[in-house]
C-alpha cells in the first residue's frame, strides 16, 4: 500500500522549467518581449461560492490526464500524463488533498528523453504511475514513439529526477509498480492478448521484476482479457493499479477507451498472479447511461488511482472531461479544448468491494472536503475561477510552463519584468521545436492577453499569442510584415494535416507602431468561438477577428490526448507551404 513516512527537507517552491540556463546569445533574428502575460477563466459551473467544508471538481483544471497518487505520511503526491509537451510528468503535493502546488516536472532535463518529431497529442509521455518506497520516489511511465517503458527516481518529488532506466522486456503501455509486504516488486500493464480479436482487444498483464534493476524474475501473466464477454465495457482496457488490502489483492482500471465510454473498473483475487474475479457491480465509476442534454456534464471518467488518507477514509483521482453541447452528436468523445482533467471522489467500501457513484449519478462538481487539517493555499490557483499576471520577474520560468517538444537551445530568456522570445526558423506547423511557452487552458470560457514590444525584420519574421492543440491545429496571432514591409496584425489558422505547414491567414490588419512602442493583444475564448483584439494603449481594444470557430482546438476536431494550450511565440521564416 502506499503509506509510508518521511520527512522531507524544506521545498523550494517552483523550479526552473528546464535546465537550460545559460543567457540568450544576440541573435542577428529579431527579439520578441513581453512584459506580461495574464490568464482569466470566468466557467459558469464555478461562479456559485463553495461552503466552507467543501472543494471544487475537477481538482486540477486544464489538461491534467491520468492521475496517479501516492502518500507518504501526511504528504500527497500526484503526476499527470503530458504526451509532447516539455517539461513532462508534474509532480504535485498537498496535505489537506484540496490544494495543490507543482513542485517540479519528473522529466525536466532535455536529455532525459528526446521528443523530437513526435505528435503532440498521440505520442510522449503516457500515464505515469508514482510509488514511494525507502526514501525514494519511482515513476514509472511509457514514452510512445519515444524509448518505450521507463522508471525515474528521486529522493527529493521536487528533483531532481534521474536519467531514465529502460524496461525494455515491458511491452505495452501504462505500467504501475506494485511494492508487496513481503518485499517483492511487480509490474502491471497493459498489453495485447496473444491473439487479438479486434483492434479495440486489449489485455492487464503482471511481472516480477527485480526490486533494484527491474528486470523480469517471473513471466508476464494475463490477469484480464479485455476480450472477455461481460456486461460492461472492457475495449481498451488499459491503466492498470494493484493494491493489497487487508491480504486481498486488487486490480484497478478502465476500460472502453478514454472517450464517452470510459469506465473504473475493479477485480480482485488472493493471489497477485490471479485467477481475479470482476466486481459484479462494474464499473464503480463511469457516466454513462446519463442524460446527453443535462447541464454541465462530466464525461470520460476513469483512469483512476485509489488511495487512503491519514484519517483512514479512502478516495480516488480520475480524469474527466467538462463538455459543452453533449446534445449534439458525435458524443465520443464530445467537445472539450480543456483536454482530460483531475478530479476526486471518495470511496465507500461495500461487500469487500471499492465503491464510487451509484449506475445514473454524475459527478459532483462540489464535495465534502476531507477530514484534514487545512493546508495552505496553493500559490496557484489550479480549479475555480481565477485571474492570473505573470510578469516574468524571476530568472527562472516556474514548472506549469510548457514548451513544444525538447528545447535543444537557449532560445528565451526571463527576469526583470520580461519575457523575451528568440523569433527562430522552427515554427508551429513544422513539427519541430518553435520558439513558445505556454499554459494549459483550463475554462470553457477564458481570456488570454499581453503585452509584446517587436519591430519585425522581414515577411515572415512574427510574434504573438497562440492557442495549440497539436501542429495540425492552432490559431496563431502576431505582429508581423506584409509584403509591402507594412506593419501587420494578422490571426492564423491551421484546421487539418493537409493545410499548409503555417496555416491560412484568416484575418490580417495594418496597424501604425511607432518603433519599439508595445501592442496590447488579447483573445477571448467562450466554448466554441473565439475573438481576437489588440490596443496600441492597452486601454481602447478594437477587434481583428469575431467570432472565430473554435472547435478546431477541441480534441473532437484534432484528436490526441492533450488539451488546448495558451502562450506565447516568436518566429523568424521565409513563408512556408
Amino acid at each position: 500500500m502506499k503509506i509510508k513516512c518521511l520527512l522531507l527537507a524544506v521545498y523550494a517552491g517552483l523550479l526552473a522549467a528546464c535546465a537550460l540556463d545559460a543567457p540568450l546569445k544576440t541573435s542577428s533574428k529579431p527579439l520578441a518581449h513581453f512584459s506580461w502575460f495574464e490568464y482569466q477563466g470566468n466557467d459558469e459551473i464555478f461562479k456559485a461560492p463553495l461552503a466552507s467544508n467543501q472543494y471544487q471538481n475537477p481538482i486540477l483544471a486544464g489538461y491534467h490526464p491520468d492521475p496517479s497518487i501516492v502518500r507518504v505520511g501526511e504528504d500527497y503526491y500526484l503526476v499527470n500524463s503530458t504526451f509532447g509537451f516539455y517539461p513532462g510528468i508534474p509532480v504535485f503535493h498537498s496535505r489537506d488533498l484540496v490544494n495543490w502546488t507543482q513542485l517540479g516536472n519528473a522529466i525536466h532535463r532535455p536529455e532525459q528523453l528526446s521528443f523530437d518529431g513526435i505528435h503532440l497529442g498521440y505520442n510522449g509521455v503516457y500515464a505515469p504511475a508514482i510509488e514511494y518506497r525507502d526514501g525514494t520516489f519511482y515513476v514509472i511511465n511509457t514514452c510512445v514513439a519515444c524509448g518505450g517503458n521507463f522508471i525515474v527516481t528521486a529522493t527529493n518529488p521536487a528533483g531532481p529526477w534521474s536519467d531514465p532506466i529502460w524496461l525494455p522486456e515491458v511491452i505495452g503501455i501504462d505500467p504501475s509498480l506494485f511494492f508487496d509486504e513481503d518485499g517483492k516488486t511487480y509490474i502491471v500493464h497493459h498489453r495485447n492478448p496473444p491473439v487479438q480479436k479486434y483492434p479495440a482487444h486489449t489485455a492487464l498483464w503482471v511481472m516480477e521484476v527485480d526490486s533494484k534493476t527491474f528486470a523480469p524474475v517471473s513471466d508476464d501473466v494475463m490477469l484480464v482479457d479485455g476480450g472477455d464477454e461481460a456486461p460492461w465495457h472492457t475495449e481498451y482496457i488499459e491503466g492498470p493499479h494493484i493494491y493489497k488490502i487487508d491480504g486481498t489483492y486488487y486490480l484497478y482500471a478502465p476500460g472502453g477507451g478514454t472517450g464517452y465510454f470510459h469506465g473504473q473498473l475493479v477485480y480482485r483475487s488472493d493471489n497477485v498472479f490471479g485467477p481475479y474475479e470482476a466486481n459484479p457491480n462494474n464499473p464503480v465509476l463511469t457516466q454513462v447511461g446519463l442524460p446527453d442534454d443535462r447541464e454541465h456534464p462530466v464525461t470520460a471518467t476513469g483512469h483512476a488511482d485509489l488511495f487512503q488518507d491519514t484519517n483512514g477514509d479512502w478516495w480516488t483521482v480520475f480524469l474527466g472531461t467538462r463538455v459543452y453541447d453533449l446534445a449534439k452528436p458525435p458524443q465520443d468523445p464530445g467537445n472539450f479544448a480543456t483536454g482530460r482533467e483531475t478530479f476526486m471522489l471518495p470511496v465507500t467500501w461495500q461487500n469487500g468491494w471499492p465503491h464510487v457513484l451509484e449506475k445514473g449519478e454524475a459527478v459532483p462538481y462540489r464535495v465534502t472536503k476531507p477530514k484534514l487539517p487545512a493546508g495552505k493555499p496553493a500559490p496557484r490557483a489550479m480549479t475555480g475561477n481565477f485571474t492570473v499576471r505573470e510578469e516574468f520577474t524571476n530568472a527562472s520560468l516556474a514548472p506549469h510552463w510548457l514548451f513544444v517538444r525538447t528545447p535543444r537551445s537557449k532560445w528565451w530568456q526571463t527576469g526583470n519584468g520580461e519575457l523575451i522570445l528568440e523569433a527562430r526558423a522552427d515554427t508551429i506547423g513544422a513539427v519541430n521545436q518553435p520558439s513558445f511557452i505556454g499554459r494549459r487552458l483550463a475554462h470553457m470560457t477564458a481570456s488570454f492577453a499581453t503585452q509584446l514590444t517587436f519591430n519585425p525584420h522581414t515577411v515572415g519574421d512574427e510574434a504573438g499569442l497562440l492557442a495549440v492543440q497539436n501542429d495540425e491545429h492552432f490559431y496563431a496571432f502576431g505582429l508581423g510584415l506584409n509584403s509591402k514591409g507594412q506593419t501587420v496584425l494578422r490571426v492564423r489558422k491551421k484546421a487539418g494535416k493537409n493545410e499548409s505547414i503555417r496555416g491560412d491567414t484568416v484575418a490580417e490588419q495594418v496597424v501604425k507602431l511607432k518603433h519599439g512602442h508595445p501592442i496590447y493583444l488579447r483573445v477571448n475564448i467562450g466554448k466554441a468561438e473565439l475573438n481576437f483584439a489588440y490596443s496600441t494603449n492597452g486601454k481602447r481594444y478594437t477587434t481583428l477577428l469575431n467570432q472565430a470557430d473554435a472547435n478546431l482546438l477541441t480534441t473532437a476536431k484534432a484528436g490526441g490526448f492533450t488539451g488546448a494550450v495558451v502562450g506565447m511565440y516568436a518566429e523568424s521564416t521565409a513563408q512556408q507551404n
